[in-house]
């Protein structure tokens, strides 16, 4: 079983420092770098952000740096870590530009990405960018489809019911075959649902192992709707609030789960070594 990180870089991040963090994780052993994704906060909101007790992000974060351009930086400054996506909102995106984003940054990292997607929460944004909330879930899975046309095929086309693309040309092409991993994110009964229709891992995001256990049972009967089993999936799985043990680390790994990505954040680059030594500690 793999173990990786996700983090946050910000305007409060130095760019110096994201070079010695990219560098200190590629060197570490950790196997995956993940970062999130909203273009925008806001100081007040209805929507309810699913993990924590109150609604609200944890410390009201004010902005991000998109992932796609996080990742290419830190892709320019490694060369064995891989590079997730976690997650993308898809439905908030136009397909055909982020189809383009992954295709590149899986170009230029040499065939490193994981492409962690999901549905979002907050309605704000997506009000404030012009895409509608309500339709998201069936806008995820017709952008999907459109990258994966774009991805492989050689001339690519595609009709749907909110995208048209006539036959065209998309190079480079991933380096991946067919195309990165697709993670969805999410631990409802239909993102568990998207994960069976057409995802090749699923990213289960504050779930204790007993909790993973229920959720992977439920998961398996959805496979099997479908034809498909569990070893066509992936399981990633984000411990986020609760506290990763050794013990946590062997429960997780007896259910199959191929990585854990633990939460990591520091001051600074040295603070970071120190955590990130730590949690190697933990699951040696």
């Amino acid at each position: 079983m793999h173990l990786g990180v996700t983090t946050a870089f910000s305007q409060n991040t130095p760019v110096e420092h994201i070079v010695e963090v990219a560098r200190l994780l590629d060197e570490s052993g950790l196997h995956s770098l993940w970062v999130p994704e909203h273009v925008m906060f806001f100081p007040d909101y209805a929507s309810r952000y699913p993990y924590s007790e109150d609604g609200r992000l944890a410390g009201d974060p004010k902005g991000l740096i998109d992932p796609f351009a996080a990742l290419t930086f830190v892709a320019a400054h490694t060369r064995r870590i891989r590079l997730g996506t976690g997650i993308c909102l898809v439905p908030q995106r136009q397909p055909i530009y982020t189809a383009r984003l992954v295709a590149d940054l899986d170009y230029l990292s040499g065939g490193r990405v994981d492409f962690g997607i999901g549905i979002g929460w907050l309605k704000e944004e997506f009000d404030a960018l012009g895409m509608d909330f309500a339709t998201r879930a069936a806008r995820c899975a017709e952008y999907v489809a459109v990258m994966k046309a774009l991805w492989t095929q050689e001339v690519a086309a595609f009709e749907g019911e909110t995208v048209r693309i006539a036959p065209c040309h998309f190079h480079p092409k991933p380096v991946q075959k067919p195309h990165p991993p697709i993670l969805v994110g999410g631990e409802s009964e239909p993102a568990l649902r998207r994960v069976a229709a057409f995802a090749d891992g699923w990213y289960g995001f504050d779930l204790t192992p007993d909790a993973l256990a229920e959720r992977l049972a439920r998961l398996d009967a959805l496979l099997a709707e479908h034809g498909r089993s569990r070893a066509e999936v992936a399981v990633h799985v984000g411990p986020n609030r609760h506290r990763l043990t050794p013990e946590s680390f062997a429960a997780y790994r007896d259910l199959g789960v191929e990585q854990v990505v633990a939460p990591l954040f520091g001051r600074d680059p040295d603070d970071f070594k120190r955590r990130v030594d730590r949690l190697l500690d933990l699951v040696r």
